[in-house]
């Protein structure tokens, strides 16, 4: 009987379930927006490599993908609830690299280096505002709801990294344009260090200023511009796909463009949240002042 027993235990044995070790840690599916912004992070440190190469238009648009990138893994975070205080960090010093340091060096190596020193005074700037204008909108986070007014989240404090990035490297979107087309005057213009150079303290200042910026995460368009907003988009891919340099140009000049559009509109805003907020005076018969 004992005989017995042992084997309906050693079959019991070998086919009891097996369980599955637990392995402590993070899902993947939460690792997904920072292995995200270390591809952006690699496309930045490729894209100086290939500036060193002179291999210019590989390196401007890898720094456009990294712009791509960090569109999105943001967004990923936040649908994933995969949001940290690391992955904000993490993201910020992609930024930096990304659209800091990589368009600095881009443009350095590119036509700022015929002046040297004066040459490298631009590009130097641009990189330091760059960095203080992501160390804000850190500072920025550790501001609770509620402490600003509602109207002001649907705006950035000056020109967002991404966006400068683009505005500092139309230049070079130009002389890469003009080149293709065989302008060689157009091109030597807008490959000038005067010229980039003045970009680059002009794109510096609006990344530390405390211009209100349209932040489009929130925009709501008009019914009345959604069919012209379709059709103007599809314009531009078409433009981007038959000439991508062209393109890239008049989105960096049009963003340039709607900066005093972003500021009317923050003005408009305030006022009408001002209006709200003043107090009603009545006078002694009842009646408000106002009549």
């Amino acid at each position: 009987m004992s005989g017995e027993e042992g084997r309906v235990r050693r079959l019991r044995r070998r086919f009891r379930p097996r369980t599955r070790p637990r392995v402590e840690g993070q899902s993947f599916n939460r690792l997904i927006p920072n292995i995200m912004t270390m591809l952006g992070l690699c496309c930045g440190l490729v894209a100086i490599r290939f500036a060193f190469e002179d291999r210019f238009e590989q390196a401007a648009t890898l720094i456009l993908v990294a712009g791509v990138i960090d569109g999105l893994d943001g967004r990923l975070a936040r649908l994933l609830k995969a949001t940290s205080r690391f992955g904000a960090e993490f993201d910020s010093l992609s930024d930096f690299l990304c659209f800091g340091v990589a368009p600095a060096m881009v443009l350095y190596l590119w036509t700022m280096h015929d002046y040297r020193a004066l040459g490298f005074a631009p590009c130097l700037m641009f990189a330091v505002c760059m960095a203080l204008r992501l160390a804000r909108f850190n500072a920025a986070l550790d501001v609770g709801p509620g402490v600003k007014p509602a109207y002001t989240y649907n705006f950035f404090t000056g020109v967002p990294a991404p966006a400068g990035a683009v505005c500092v490297m139309v230049p070079l979107f130009l002389g890469l344009w003009f080149s293709q087309i065989d302008w060689p005057l157009l091109a030597s213009a807008a490959r000038h260090p005067a010229f980039v150079g003045l970009m680059m303290v002009l794109v510096a200042g609006l990344l530390v200023s405390t211009l209100p910026t349209w932040s489009f995460k929130n925009f709501r368009v008009p019914r009345a511009y959604v069919l012209p907003l379709l059709l103007g988009t599809g314009l531009f891919v078409a433009v981007l796909l038959a000439e991508p340099w062209a393109a890239l140009a008049l989105a960096g000049l049009a963003y340039l463009g709607m900066l005093p559009f972003s500021i009317r509109s923050y003005l408009r805003l305030k006022r009408e949240a001002e209006s709200l907020l003043e107090p009603v005076v009545v006078g002694g018969n009842g009646s408000s002042s106002g009549h």
